[in-house]
């Protein structure tokens, strides 16, 4: 694929709430998915009396006041958010979201998924598609790579694999699209000694060098993914320490990462990436420095 205009993309992409509008580990369908998701992006405060009380009536991913708190910062994900309670002031606009969810024409026994008795849904968001077509499009070179806590990893790259054949109905031309898809799913697992990445027979460990892993991901090819390691992150009291290791290196101006994931935040206490921000010395060889940068600098 040509190199095109700008740096190499390396996008790092979370699936549930992201890009897939289903949870296999929750046992959540499109209806539920898209009822937590507008959870945590409505915004609200507690009255004098406790009671919730709106401050806006458009979902945003930035809180539209300081003093706002979004819905799930208080009560948690909802997957009946619209359907009872303070959530039903946007039952409208879920029913709206969800209809564009719904698949077009015959079922796909991959690409689409059943939600209602009567009703399947896209697996992947059509969102996602649009934008592996636009890069192409566009002459960049870039590769994705999936990362997520949960099991829809399989599923997810057989998708993306079907979709790229030229199967998915709204997107033929994406059979032009020449990216490989890997569909051996990865491990990412993290301890405070080390984090260890797997993928087949392949096995590579900070504690050896962290650059290692950087070099990795700056040089994937085409479409994969690793399942992050959930349980780390639960026992750091889901904060970017326990989170889904990003490595960065601000001098490398040959590959820009970029990582999308419904779960970041600008807080440290509660975000879902830990970006590791890599400091060569000198040519660049050997181990250099280190740092943690917070979720709001990076």
């Amino acid at each position: 694929m040509s190199s095109g205009p700008g740096r190499r993309l390396v996008l790092h992409v979370d699936l549930n709430n992201t890009v897939v509008a289903a949870d296999a580990v929750s046992g959540q369908g499109p209806r539920a998915a898209l009822n937590s998701f507008l959870s945590t992006v409505t915004w609200g405060r507690a009255g004098a009396a406790g009671e919730w009380q709106w401050v806006s009536d458009r979902p945003s991913l930035r809180p539209p006041c300081p003093d706002a708190l979004s819905y799930y910062s208080r009560h948690g994900r909802d997957p009946a958010f619209t359907e009872r309670g303070p959530g039903r002031r946007f039952r409208s606009l879920h029913a709206r979201h969800l209809q564009l969810l719904e698949w077009p024409g015959r079922p796909h026994e991959v690409l689409s998924v059943q939600g209602d008795p009567s009703k399947r849904y896209h697996l992947l968001l059509p969102a996602f598609l649009r934008l592996l077509d636009a890069l192409h499009r566009d002459g960049r070179a870039f590769a994705v790579i999936f990362r997520t806590f949960g099991t829809d990893l399989p599923r997810a790259l057989r998708a993306v694999s079907c979709a790229l054949q030229g199967q998915h109905p709204q997107f033929p031309a994406l059979r032009d699209v020449a990216l490989p898809v890997d569909l051996t799913p990865g491990q990412i697992r993290c301890s405070k000694r080390e984090v260890v990445l797997t993928k087949g027979a392949e096995r590579l460990t900070t504690r050896e060098d962290a650059r290692k892993l950087y070099n990795y991901f700056s040089s994937f090819e085409g479409i994969g993914g690793f399942q992050d390691h959930f349980d780390w992150w639960a026992r750091n009291q889901f904060s970017s320490r326990g989170g889904k290791p990003l490595w960065i290196d601000p001098h490398d101006s040959s590959v820009h990462h970029i990582f999308i994931d419904d779960n970041i935040r600008l807080d440290d206490a509660d975000t879902i990436v830990n970006p590791q921000v890599k400091v060569l010395v000198g040519n660049g060889r050997g181990n250099g420095q280190q740092r943690l940068p917070g979720s709001g600098e990076w």
